[in-house]
């Protein structure tokens, strides 16, 4: 700016001494320094411009080696804590396959004990279907079906026995006739002295009207009791084998509003059960 200064001023002093040409010469040259002067300045904004590029870039550069240096320190330990967790998950896979191998074991000997009930509740089961078969043989011989009736279910033997066959209307003394059918139910009981009989009574909801028996509990306890001194006293059954139990008129098959019903709900029935101290030692028992 200042040669440009310097020579207009020389222009203006010397153009009434020099020359149309040398003035001529000297005004291209100051056009040609202007027209540099703004190439330069052009210059130097694209030099400004493109130093602010770089600078940007530089600094996009650094950030994105820091970001690529955390990804790398990430992955780093992330490598680690997988290495880590296959090590646990060794671990773990030997120590699971030696509790499953124990599984299997404990499994096996499970289903030998299992196995094992299953053939003694066979056996039971078949035992139970023989008793059955006797009773009925013997029992059934010249008397009336609907008076006893004999049913297996779930490996126990019931026998139900009208009342008019045992007792009479309020009574819990035994008939002759009924020692008769209690003998012969003593006779298959004999015969297989693993089980043991449960004696039950039933009764309508008719009250009882006698001083010695207070209500249908009594009665129906009483001809229980009954029935079981008749199974000791007269045919030798081991009382430790027998059981008094008395139900009233709590249970009764049919509706209590008819003579019918009333008749059928009169019952007494003996249950032939195997001995609950051996049932129990079946289920107390360990798998070898």
């Amino acid at each position: 700016m200042k040669k440009i200064v310097i020579l207009a001023l020389s222009i203006l002093g010397l153009s009434s001494c020099v020359s149309k040409k040398q003035f001529t010469t000297v005004q291209d040259e100051l056009s040609a320094t202007k027209e540099q002067l703004t190439n330069t300045k052009a210059n130097l904004t694209q030099c400004l411009l493109e130093k602010e590029k770089n600078a940007t870039q530089a600094s996009n550069c650094d950030s994105q080696t820091q970001s690529l240096k955390e990804q790398v320190k990430f992955l780093q330990d992330n490598n680690k804590q997988v290495l880590n967790q296959v090590e646990n998950l060794t671990n773990l896979s030997q120590s699971a396959s030696a509790n499953i191998k124990d599984v299997i074991s404990q499994l096996s000997e499970k289903d030998k004990y299992i196995n094992g009930i299953r053939a003694a509740m066979t056996r039971k089961d078949s035992l139970n279907l023989a008793i059955a078969f006797q009773l009925k043989k013997v029992l059934t011989n010249g008397m009336q079906d609907e008076d006893i009736q004999i049913d297996v279910e779930k490996t126990v033997v019931y026998i139900s026995i009208a009342d008019k066959l045992l007792f009479r209307s309020g009574s819990a003394s035994v008939s002759q006739k009924a020692k008769a059918v209690l003998g012969k139910v003593a006779t298959v009981v004999q015969s297989k002295p693993e089980m043991e009989v449960q004696v039950e009574g039933y009764t309508d909801n008719v009250p009882v009207k006698k001083a010695c028996i207070k209500d249908n509990w009594d009665l129906s306890v009483m001809r229980a009791t009954a029935v079981v001194r008749v199974l000791q006293n007269d045919f030798g059954v081991s009382p430790s084998r027998l059981i008094a139990a008395g139900r009233s008129e709590y249970v009764p098959l049919e509706s209590n509003n008819t003579p019918k019903g009333r008749a059928t709900n009169r019952r007494t029935r003996i249950v032939i059960l195997p001995k609950l101290d051996q049932f129990f030692d079946i289920l107390e028992q360990k798998p070898e």
